[in-house]
């Protein structure tokens, strides 16, 4: 997904693609997760966000970017990946031992109920889809947001449509707030839910 930068408004976040349900623990392992690895997001990485922008992929997000839509989102998360001022960073997901790129996931700064929070989003391949890959990422970059010590909570807004991302969000330990309207992309309404996740909650080792 995109981080705030990718939105003129900063007190409206860019949902997450992907009663309050019983959180697992922020470091449990789902079932047959696929190992994976985040690197920083670079110049290389061009080509992985034009197979992000598939129809499938885009459909809770108002469909495909074109072209010079997708350069400048690029331009975004390679300037954020150079920046460590804490204000976020943007990564590819890596399978291990494949090597494989599968994705991306990134947390930035955004304000959010006159709180400054981080926000996440993450966006998986369709081969990699269903092993696990989305969870453990939002677990990775959850550690990350945690270690710089800036802010206390982790968002996500999920498209309330989009049953595989409020998953992730569940498994990964967020806790639902609620529904909210938001745009995104500008003009174009959405419906979704606001996840959150306490960083400075105890973190549980892994199973």
């Amino acid at each position: 997904m995109d981080p705030a930068s990718s939105n003129p408004d900063p007190s409206n976040p860019a949902p997450s693609n992907v009663s309050r349900p019983n959180a697992a623990p922020p470091n449990a392992a789902p079932p047959n997760a696929s190992p994976i690895r985040l690197e920083p997001w670079s110049e290389d990485d061009f080509g992985l966000l034009r197979a992000m922008n598939a129809p499938e992929l885009m459909a809770h997000l108002g469909g495909p970017e074109t072209e010079e839509a997708l350069r400048k989102r690029h331009r975004r998360y390679v300037n954020l990946s150079a920046e460590r001022t804490s204000t976020g960073r943007m990564f590819r997901i890596v399978l291990v031992p494949e090597e494989v790129a599968a994705g991306s996931i990134g947390f930035w700064e955004q304000t959010w109920d006159g709180e400054l929070v981080y926000e996440t989003g993450w966006t998986v391949l369709p081969g990699s889809q269903g092993r696990g890959v989305a969870t453990a990422a939002t677990r990775a970059v959850a550690a990350l947001a945690r270690a710089e010590h800036t802010h206390r909570h982790l968002h996500a807004f999920p498209s309330t449509a989009d049953g595989p991302s409020n998953a992730v969000c569940r498994k990964a330990g967020f806790e639902l707030r609620g529904e909210c309207e938001l745009e995104y992309p500008p003009g174009h309404p959405l419906h979704c839910n606001d996840w959150r996740l306490d960083l400075n909650a105890e973190v549980l080792p892994s199973a």
